[in-house]
């Protein structure tokens, strides 16, 4: 920087400290002098994490940039940045609002300036970003109840989101003159997310850790609630989309307490770390079957964090310490930016699931697709999708590990991309090689194949070999990059194969089978055994400890208007879910057997797009998203979307 450069930055920096009303710094950006006040934070008629609403005060004037950065701007920074211009065919040209940028490449942005001027930048606090977006409002918008069409970019959830020109400074300014404080781009802030303590509060900066950080001021292709003032989302500090961009503070950081982070959720509290010795206690040499009991306990008329709406797609796992752990998504909208990730879990010794709360949620993502995996000595895994938005099309995929049975998790992005091939599938495998294998639908419909995360050194890095490659014909004899079916289930046999089963792609009428013979980078398809499937229902299959491929599924698809049933030896027809056993890799299969105790008829809830249906010997839950996990006790425990059946290898086999 030249000597008079030096002196210009130097004089504007000193015009900042006395309080000059507004300046332009050395990266071109206009910062306006926001005075120190008090305003009411949150709205008690908007999302859960709103409330409990409270007074702040924010003790010091500082100075916020009045657009968000932009592509020249950061740039300047980063100029490797400009290879993402475009990218989805967002933000292409200089005074677009820069976005594909991660919360710590926008917090490097700030450390950057500060060193080039000598001040302080830094990203705002959630409440200095709300306070400067309000400018003394009190109403939903710092426009007044409404959203003006002058600030609207596509307001709507998209499963294609739509370009939309990303120019800054394009809207009015509020009564603080700042302009884009309602849209264009999400923001990020300082904070970690967490609730709002109660009370009046004075320069909050947020719980000291966290998983998610915030953003705020919502986006294009986002439905107008989302643009609120008080409205509250936020994401990994390593995610970065076309959604997300910054604008940033001079001022020093506030230094009081950070708030109270979330209680510890019940399926954390009191939890055994001694390692069970997973004794059974039945014999399991007799026949054992229990159940169905309930295991999504979550009170009626919950809207948030929990829903009592729409509870799905569950995944089951032992744990070291004898417990079952158990997770789904809440929500009230599958396509809804409020699902959650909530988990239960069965302690050792009880027979009662307890009451769900919440276990992995980025706020106002949607958050579709679970699995849970113990590798057998001491570490769970969680897989989860992450939404850039609403729908469940551009997910990127998580990993998560714990290693104190599920009280805390390590997160981390291992396909960072927001795109189809994450939305993941109960039904994690470990190969024989060491191997872990995740299955992730490939699309968002219901056909079209499922795509394999695979990882050859225990987690660390991860392949999707069929990335990239066309969609195969699923057609017997036929070959392709990608397993036939979507949510399917994956098993490595004997000789090392691959053998997957799946939900639609149907071939000859019947449930597509895959077979890889080079893990997973080509498959081969032809007609399996067993009925095809529909909406509303998810296969199971795995290998069991005792040696045999333990395949669960339903004896009619969803969509039939008359459901046939699968006959059995004396004529009988029995209809709905059930299990069966290859004693021989596959290549033949035990007669089914119905999951139902047998009992008289009775009614039962299902939940999710099952609800109730009837029960008895010959007639089971005719849908449901089943997963399941065998525990070194060798009882099997089978969820459907709101049931828990327990039985063993030897109830399956007698007849």
């Amino acid at each position: 920087m030249s000597g008079l450069a030096v002196l210009l930055t130097l004089a504007m920096a000193c015009g900042a400290l006395a309080g000059e009303a507004q300046f332009v710094n050395s990266a071109d950006m206009k910062m306006v002098r926001i005075e120190a006040g008090a305003f009411t934070m949150g709205d008690e008629g908007g999302e859960s994490d709103e409330r409990p609403v409270h007074q702040v005060k924010i003790s010091r004037a500082f100075h916020m940039s009045a657009c968000e950065v932009t592509n020249a701007q950061y740039e300047r920074f980063d100029p490797k940045h400009r290879d993402l211009r475009g990218k989805r065919g967002f933000s292409k040209e200089d005074d677009e609002a820069v976005v594909f940028v991660s919360w710590n490449e926008a917090v490097a942005f700030c450390k950057w300036l500060s060193d080039k001027e000598g001040r302080t930048y830094r990203l705002p606090t959630e409440a200095e970003w709300e306070y400067a977006c309000r400018a003394g409002t009190k109403t939903r918008f710092n426009t007044g109840n409404d959203l003006p069409e002058a600030y609207r970019k596509n307001q709507k959830t998209e499963w294609d989101q739509r370009p939309v020109p990303l120019s800054v400074g394009k809207t009015p300014p509020n009564a603080f003159g700042l302009c884009d404080m309602h849209g264009n781009v999400e923001e990020w802030c300082a904070d970690w997310c967490g609730p709002y303590a109660p009370g009046q509060q004075t320069d909050p900066i947020g719980p000291a850790a966290g998983d998610m950080k915030v953003t705020r001021g919502g986006s294009h292709n986002t439905p107008v609630e989302y643009l609120r003032s008080a409205n509250r989302a936020g994401t990994l500090p390593d995610d970065k989309s076309w959604l997300i961009g910054f604008r940033v503070v001079m001022a020093d950081a506030p230094q009081p307490q950070p708030t109270p982070g979330a209680p510890a959720p019940r399926w954390a509290t009191r939890v055994q770390q001694e390692k069970s010795d997973w004794r059974a206690a039945t014999d399991m040499s007799k026949p054992h079957f229990s159940g169905p009991r309930s295991f999504v306990k979550i009170p009626p008329g919950s809207n948030g964090p929990t829903y009592s709406q729409h509870n799905h797609q569950p995944t089951i796992s032992a744990c070291p310490n004898g417990d079952l752990l158990a997770v789904w998504y809440s929500t009230n909208r599958e396509d809804g930016r409020e699902m959650t990730v909530v988990a239960s879990r069965l302690r050792l010794g009880s027979d009662q699931w307890e009451e769900a709360s919440v276990f992995f949620k980025a706020p106002d993502r949607n958050m579709t697709g679970s699995a849970l995996f113990w590798d057998g000595r001491d570490t769970l895994y969680h897989f989860n999708g992450l939404e850039a938005a609403g729908t469940w099309q551009n997910l990127a995929l998580v990993m998560r590990t714990s290693i104190d049975n599920g009280v805390t998790w390590t997160t981390r992005l291992i396909d960072p991309e927001h795109r189809p091939r994450n939305q993941v599938i109960s039904g994690t495998l470990r190969t024989r090689e060491g191997f872990l294998i995740q299955g992730c639908d490939a699309v968002s419909g219901g056909n079209g194949g499922t795509a394999l995360h695979i990882s050859r050194d225990g987690g660390k890095t991860w392949d999707d070999p069929g990335l990239g490659k066309p969609r195969p014909q699923f057609q017997a004899g036929k070959s392709g990059a990608w397993i036939a079916g979507i949510h399917a289930g994956v098993v490595q046999l004997a000789d090392g194969r691959l053998m997957a089963f799946g939900r639609g792609d149907s071939i000859n009428g019947k449930m597509p089978m895959s077979i890889s013979t080079d893990m997973g980078a080509t498959w081969t398809y032809s007609a399996s055994p067993w009925p095809a499937i529909g909406g509303g229902q998810r296969l199971v299959l795995m290998r069991l400890r005792e040696g045999p491929i333990l395949f669960c599924s339903f004896t009619d698809s969803s969509s039939s208007k008359t459901p046939q049933g699968l006959p059995l030896e004396d004529g009988t027809r029995v209809f709905g879910l059930f299990a069966a056993i290859s004693e021989d890799e596959g290549r033949t299969w035990s007669r089914p057997r119905l999951v139902t105790d047998g009992g008289t008829a009775r009614k039962l809830d299902g939940g999710a797009w099952t609800r109730q249906f009837t029960m008895d010997a010959t007639h089971a839950e005719p849908k449901g998203y089943l997963a399941a996990t065998q525990s070194p006790d060798g009882m099997i425990h089978l969820l459907s979307s709101a049931l828990h059946y327990s039985f063993n290898l030897a109830w399956i086999r007698a007849r």
